[in-house]
């Protein structure tokens, strides 16, 4: 049987700001679905015609601009957030092995999607931007094919961080169950998609939703690692 893992409680000083600290989880789940959903970079495209060099010319060099400004915000926010985590959660769940994982899924997470959306502002730089006809178009191809999924697989370890708080939402009761169950409809997806097609995109695109909404859930309700 599980035990239930009671939060300890920390000094005044160390909870402070422990009522603020989320809401840069909502920040980088907005961030999110901005860089990834709002400036996604794939054209319209005839489904019956396979993808060919000529699809660079439909690309839109103001949104893969828009996109490494915003995508690289979100970087730096995942990380602020994973020192916050750490900051506030684990001292005051210092047997949960899950709620270690979290923040490393954040970090890891920040480090894959500064490829991803560097390669999202090198497609907006070479074709029509400041270095526009550096590449031929063969190479700026190369360049689209990196960015299919470049902006979208990099969340798998915010994915990875969803899976670590259902643990603690139902091993651990160290959060709301609610919150529990929407971390439960954003990893399910993920495993099914890959287990099923290999298809290795779809941590982006529910990741966004579910940073926002979770740590919502976090600053405003009454999970115990934020009471």
């Amino acid at each position: 049987m599980t035990t239930p893992i009671t939060a300890h409680p920390t000094t005044e000083t160390e909870t402070t700001t422990k009522g603020r600290w989320p809401w840069v989880g909502v920040a980088a789940g907005i961030g999110a679905l901005a860089a990834t959903l709002a400036f996604d970079l794939h054209p319209e495209w005839d489904e019956n015609t396979p993808y060919n060099s000529d699809v660079v010319d439909d690309i839109s060099s103001g949104k893969a601009h828009g996109s490494i400004i915003t995508g690289y915000l979100t970087v730096a926010l995942l990380l602020v957030l994973a020192a916050a985590w750490k900051r506030h959660v684990e001292p005051r769940t210092p047997t949960s092995t899950a709620a270690r994982v979290v923040p490393l899924g954040f970090t890891a997470s920040a480090g894959a999607l500064s490829l991803g959306y560097g390669w999202k502002g090198a497609m907006g730089l070479y074709n029509g931007g400041s270095e526009d006809e550096a590449f031929d178009k063969a190479g700026l191809y190369v360049l689209y094919v990196l960015n299919d999924f470049g902006s979208f697989i990099g969340y798998l370890g915010v994915t990875v961080a969803a899976g670590a708080i259902v643990w603690m939402a139902f091993g651990e009761r160290l959060v709301s169950r609610w919150i529990g169950v929407v971390s439960v409809l954003a990893v399910l997806p993920v495993v099914v998609t890959v287990a099923a097609f290999g298809l290795p995109g779809f941590p982006g695109v529910v990741s966004g939703l579910w940073l926002v909404i979770v740590f919502a859930g976090l600053a405003l309700g009454k999970s115990t690692i934020n009471r």
